[in-house]
């Protein structure tokens, strides 16, 4: 048994899914044509009370188009240093939109409105613009922490206080709303700009939404176009993400409960120092000195258990719909058997 805990954007299409695509209206979305890309950009905006959609080809392309779209060169982004924005897309923010980045030491990845507030530059020639704040949610780096909703707001507050506008890196964000109980509309009303992976917990092959605002999104699809994202007959992939918000999103909170369960089983494991707290599907742990990652990646790789390496002594596991409880029992088995620190004594 191979138990594939590296990441969520490892899953396979389920059954229901694959018929889905096979049997979807497909025509050319650059015109406009393909009707289950449509559908899918129509549905999404419903759902998160907003005017329009987009439908990209990844949480990277989407993010990036957001900010690009809603900046000028010279602005600043304010973000903390742990964003997917600044860590894990190759610099993007410098070279698609020419913006400097103010980084922030939040909690976890999360940041306050107090923080922001106190980084805002003032009008001053000497520094850039202050344009635009991201938030990730849930924040991979975090280790899946989620925002409390109320402090978005206070966030949401300041940004509008300033002129600024809001941004969230929604990439797990389903993940975030199943585990608080919170809606789609209840993000859609704060933002200006959310982006959502349909690629990861969702279970799709591939895709991202951007929504937003009829006039971002009509920016957004030219700076799709100019990315190279423009699409033909996408409508196969589409019928996946119609699919993924209609039928996987309640099925998260078995990902996160069995992602507590690997929370406790590597808390008592006598390698590990810290398990960060468990709030969704992604658990991180950090390992006693002089351990490193990349030995516990490589001894659990000898019982077919997959595990990605987060910096020098940390490690992380990702549940998924493709993770189920033999899974889980696997791992059970398994972690008790070694320790690779008592080896080394």
């Amino acid at each position: 048994m191979v138990v594939d805990l590296r990441s969520d954007t490892v899953t396979r299409p389920t059954a229901g899914m694959r018929e889905a695509m096979l049997y979807a209206p497909v025509g050319d979305d650059v015109y406009g044509e393909d009707p289950t890309v449509n559908e899918l950009e129509s549905y999404a905006a419903r759902l998160f009370g907003v005017e329009a959609a987009l439908f990209c080809t990844s949480g990277t392309m989407s993010n990036q188009i957001a900010i690009r779209a809603q900046t000028q060169p010279n602005d600043e982004v304010i973000c903390d240093r742990l964003s997917h924005i600044y860590l894990y897309e190759g610099g993007g923010l410098a070279s698609n939109s020419l913006v400097s980045v103010r980084l922030l030491e939040g909690d976890r990845g999360r940041l306050t409105a107090g923080q922001i507030a106190a980084h805002i530059n003032p009008d001053d020639v000497h520094f850039p613009v202050t344009r635009l704040v991201s938030l990730e949610n849930t924040v991979n780096k975090g280790g899946g922490v989620y925002y409390e909703l109320e402090e978005i707001r206070k966030i949401k507050e300041v940004c509008v206080a300033h002129g600024l506008k809001l941004h969230l890196d929604g990439a797990r964000l389903f993940n975030a709303m199943v585990a608080q109980g919170s809606q789609p509309q209840d993000f859609g009303q704060l933002f200006d700009s959310i982006s959502v992976c349909l690629s990861k917990g969702l279970g799709c092959p591939v895709g991202s939404l951007l929504l937003g605002s009829k006039e971002l999104i009509r920016k957004a699809r030219r700076i799709r176009k100019v990315m190279g994202g423009g699409w033909r007959q996408a409508g196969m992939l589409a019928a996946a993400g119609l699919y993924a918000l209609q039928h996987h999103v309640e099925r998260l909170q078995e990902d996160h409960r069995r992602a507590k369960i690997l929370g406790e089983l590597l808390r008592a494991h006598p390698d590990v120092k810290e398990v960060y707290p468990v709030q969704t599907n992604i658990v991180i742990a950090e390992l006693h000195a002089p351990l490193t990652a990349r030995i516990w990646q490589a001894a659990l790789q000898e019982h077919g258990i997959l595990i990605s390496t987060f910096g020098e002594r940390a490690i992380r596991m990702v549940t998924h719909l493709d993770i189920h409880d033999a899974h889980i029992e696997r791992v059970s088995e398994v972690l008790p058997r070694f320790s690779i620190q008592k080896e080394h004594k």
